[in-house]
């Protein structure tokens, strides 16, 4: 009985590489978890795909199989929180509920081309001004018009009103409410490039500049909202779906990063670093994104963002492209056993360089290879290769800030140095974190729960219900794991992010 009395909420946590489920008690503690890798899916050099249904399974079967870790029935969860891979894009049958083709993912770079011919068209102003937003493929918009202009009769439908369009979370509301909502949230139809930040509206301008019908577009709520409920033959009876946020907002909230002038980086599949800004939507001079960090109670909180499209995917590439290691765990020894004497570096731009040089035709660079240079030396170049793209994101990111400060009515944090906030698999790397501070100059703090993502979404749903605390409440349950400290001179410091630059600089497809 006394089980049943607590507030348990269930996490769907739908990410690039695996689908998780967590059940949390009202501790914000882990009591149910489970997790299953989806299949990635490269038809085409610079493609990327998923298969819609597995997206949905794999969802599907790991909450209920979260559910039963925690030895409870879905009539003990008190609501849902979904968070996912953003700008992932899937296009179904509103009457057969079926997909007209597999979900284009946010690495996906096929409509490159176009995003350039947009820019040299003068685009690319307006469409920042009104979504935060550069013209690139990574966001939902021309993956959307790609499908619309490439698959069979998906005009037609689409122009009858017979085809729905949806991120991830939407698709999963879709499905879980057996289609009874077609809606996300404000920071998911953030990142689809259709969505303007500033009136919180779809706009017409960009439906009519990438030629879209807006009956293909979900309503747009709140984070924290009525979404509507599971139905009852999903997990055996209904459960409120009261949160959504796409996966770098979720982990931001998660980190408890309510304050402007709070950081947060996550390295998952990629890298997202987010800077709270407030009320403020500051408009990046090196070419990071301002976008929605979070919408609650009608109220508006912006981000400045800065995104690496290869963080631990390239540790997956270390696996499963070249073989060089069995698991993500055997890094950290062999990067501390690696020839210091050896400068290695790895441009991972297997899929494009996001920020801040948004070069969808830039491809990855191994280089200063000599004959001495094995697996520990390649290892090393990939773990450092996260930590070097989070300094070109935070630099950018601090200029942007302190250019700005002057018209934000709030006080940047008073510490000589930033603290970032780290979560995501790729903080259990001690290594890699303790690389970072040392790179970074600057303390690395790592939250006691690696699942903030998941955490952030419950939160969402927790605090919507009513059964768990407000942001003030919340923001006094975050506890600091470890905290890692710089320990590198500035002479090293200074010849390693020489060589890097130089590096990125021979990737740049401008500079070819």
């Amino acid at each position: 009985m006394a089980k049943n009395m607590a507030n348990y909420i269930l996490a769907i946590d739908q990410g690039t590489t695996s689908s998780r489920g967590i059940v949390f008690d009202d501790q914000y503690q882990k009591c149910g978890v489970d997790q299953q890798e989806i299949e990635q899916l490269f038809p085409q050099s610079g493609w990327v795909e998923h298969n819609p249904e597995e997206i949905l399974s794999s969802t599907v079967d790991t909450a209920r199989e979260a559910i039963k870790q925690a030895k409870l029935e879905a009539k003990d969860i008190t609501a849902i929180g979904i968070t996912n891979q953003r700008e992932t894009t899937i296009v179904w049958d509103k009457t057969t509920g079926e997909a007209i083709y597999n979900a284009i993912v946010w690495q996906d770079r096929r409509t490159a081309e176009y995003c350039h011919s947009l820019k040299d068209a003068g685009n690319e102003a307006t469409v920042s001004k009104k979504t935060g937003l550069l013209l690139d493929p990574y966001f939902s918009a021309t993956k959307l018009k790609w499908i619309l202009d490439n698959v069979a009769d998906a005009r037609e439908k689409a122009a009858k009103g017979e085809l729905l369009f949806g991120t991830v979370d939407c698709w999963l509301l879709w499905k879980l409410t057996a289609g009874k909502v077609h809606a996300t949230d404000a920071t998911n139809a953030s990142r689809t490039m259709l969505f303007n930040i500033n009136t919180q509206q779809w706009d017409d301008d960009l439906l009519a500049l990438f030629d879209i019908p807006k009956s293909l577009l979900p309503k747009v709520f709140d984070c924290a909202a009525d979404f509507g409920k599971t139905h009852a033959d999903i997990f055996g009876s209904p459960i409120p779906i009261y949160g959504i946020a796409g996966d770098q907002h979720a982990a931001s909230l998660g980190q408890a990063c309510f304050k402007p002038g709070m950081l947060k980086s996550t390295y998952g599949t990629g890298c997202f670093a987010m800077l709270n800004t407030g009320e403020a939507k500051v408009e990046s001079k090196n070419r990071l994104l301002t976008t929605i960090a979070y919408r609650l109670n009608g109220e508006t909180t912006y981000a400045l963002e800065g995104s690496i499209f290869m963080a631990g995917a390239s540790v997956q590439w270390l696996r499963d492209g070249l073989g060089i290691i069995e698991s993500a765990e055997q890094c950290d020894d062999m990067a501390a056993a690696a020839d210091d004497a050896q400068d290695v570096y790895l441009v991972p731009a297997f899929t494009g360089i996001g920020a801040p040089h948004w070069d969808a035709e830039a491809r990855g660079l191994l280089c200063g290879l000599s004959r001495a240079s094995g697996p520990n030396e390649i290892v090393k170049a990939t773990l450092e290769a996260v930590c070097y793209q989070t300094v070109d994101l935070l630099k950018a990111m601090q200029t942007d800030w302190n250019e700005s400060a002057n018209n934000i009515n709030t006080e940047i944090d008073g510490s000589t140095n930033t603290i970032l906030r780290v979560d995501g698999g790729m903080s259990n790397s001690a290594w890699t974190m303790q690389f970072l501070a040392d790179i970074l100059d600057a303390p690395v703090d790592k939250s006691s729960v690696l699942e903030t993502t998941a955490l952030g979404a419950a939160w969402l749903a927790g605090q919507y219900a009513g059964v768990w605390d407000d942001a003030t409440g919340f923001a006094k349950s975050w506890k600091l794991e470890k905290q890692f400290t710089a320990a590198m001179n500035d002479k090293t410091r200074q010849e390693k992010l020489t060589g890097w630059d130089k590096a990125v600089a021979r990737t740049l497809s401008s500079s070819a």
